[in-house]
């Protein structure tokens, strides 16, 4: 349970209502979630810039000082940003609410290797009518293609030395297929649950149930906004996903690939998988051999789409598409051009569902 604060109950001059509670949050799009359910009584802080990556993100002090003196700090959790986590969990738990352990949430692995579809594909959206059925932990808390925990685990050693032959950390290291403890420092980003969470609209939708009642339990006065916030957030978020689910229907699922695994729920939850992905979930840059394996994909099942980001260099993309005809298009996990505050994340998504028309979409 979050802790009451008696830190909120100072009265505000000239006013005597409570002050509204001290929120910090990671990412742009929680941010946008914790904006909407705050409307009209608050604004909540964000730590994550826009136009960084929250994987390789380095907190400045006034950053850490945000979430020491927030009275609730909102957080995707552990696995998305390391900098965020070492900073978080020496807070009390009674200050955080860490959205993928918010029960009923859609949890998903990561993928293991550069390719997610081998050969010809199938479209196969026949039973993507009906979204909101997918929204119940116990039925998809995990992807088909990753119901085995144990056989995930069996193979995540091999998988990150394969996929780590040039890592920078290990620059120094010439023969790296004989390196058998090759980037142990990144075994909890490359297996394990993807963070990448948020991008399942169900997901949000859930999760800003548990925001309202964790304001609700330190600012009571302001119980029912947050509460009548979350709902009508979660309605205009479930119309626009029925709205995102029929324009994805229309597109080419397997003839694109990704910058980084980010997109995991966004196409569990669409039924529209990559090919592949160029770098790791965690923005690692990809060694060679990973690299090469993508390249040959592409080449093979001659992809038309590729995905870059804004908040990483596009080189990649466009070397692993130097031979191709393909289109390349910006992808936007964290709306990093949409104005924060309520409704970013319903824009946000927009943009996302935008961007794979354009890069899929009949020319």
């Amino acid at each position: 349970m979050i802790r009451t604060l008696t830190c909120i109950a100072a009265l505000s001059l000239g006013h005597g209502a409570m002050a509204a509670p001290r929120v910090a949050t990671d990412i742009p799009p929680i941010h946008g979630l914790v904006a909407s359910v705050m409307s009209g009584v608050g604004t909540p802080d964000l730590v994550v810039p826009p136009n960084a990556s929250p994987h390789n993100f380095a907190l400045r002090p006034s950053d850490a000082v945000t979430l020491e003196e927030a009275d609730l700090v909102v957080w995707v959790g552990p696995e998305l940003s390391p900098a965020v986590a070492r900073a978080v969990e020496a807070l009390g738990d009674g200050t955080r609410l860490t959205l993928l352990d918010v029960e009923g949430t859609r949890i998903l692995n990561f993928r293991e290797g550069p390719v997610f579809v081998e050969g010809d594909h199938d479209h196969g959206h026949e039973d993507h009518g009906d979204h909101e059925e997918h929204g119940e932990h116990e039925e998809h808390g995990e992807h088909e293609e990753h119901g085995d925990h144990e056989d995930h685990a069996d193979h995540a050693e091999h998988r990150e030395h394969e996929e780590h032959g040039d890592h920078e950390d290990h620059a120094g290291h010439e023969d790296h297929e004989e390196h058998a403890d090759h980037d142990h420092a990144h075994d909890h980003d490359h297996d394990g649950r993807d963070p990448h969470a948020w991008l399942d609209p169900v997901n949000a939708q859930l999760w800003l149930g548990a925001i309202a009642e964790a304001l609700a339990e330190l600012d009571p006065e302001n119980a029912e906004t947050y509460r009548a916030n979350a709902a009508a957030e979660a309605e205009r978020i479930a119309a626009l996903s029925a709205e995102i689910g029929d324009r994805i229907d229309a597109l080419d699922s397997g003839n694109f690939v990704v910058f980084h695994d980010a997109y995991h729920y966004f196409e569990a939850r669409f039924d529209i998988e990559a090919a592949g992905s160029i770098a790791l979930g965690d923005g690692a840059a990809p060694g060679p051999r990973r690299l090469a394996e993508i390249t040959d994909v592409i080449r093979a099942q001659t992809i038309s789409c590729g995905f870059a980001e804004p908040q990483f260099n596009a080189a990649l993309v466009e070397a692993a598409f130097a031979e191709g005809g393909a289109r390349i298009e910006v992808i936007d996990p964290l709306g990093s051009l949409v104005e924060p505050g309520p409704g970013h994340y319903t824009a946000m998504m927009e943009q996302i569902a935008s961007s794979f028309e354009a890069c899929l979409g009949t020319q």
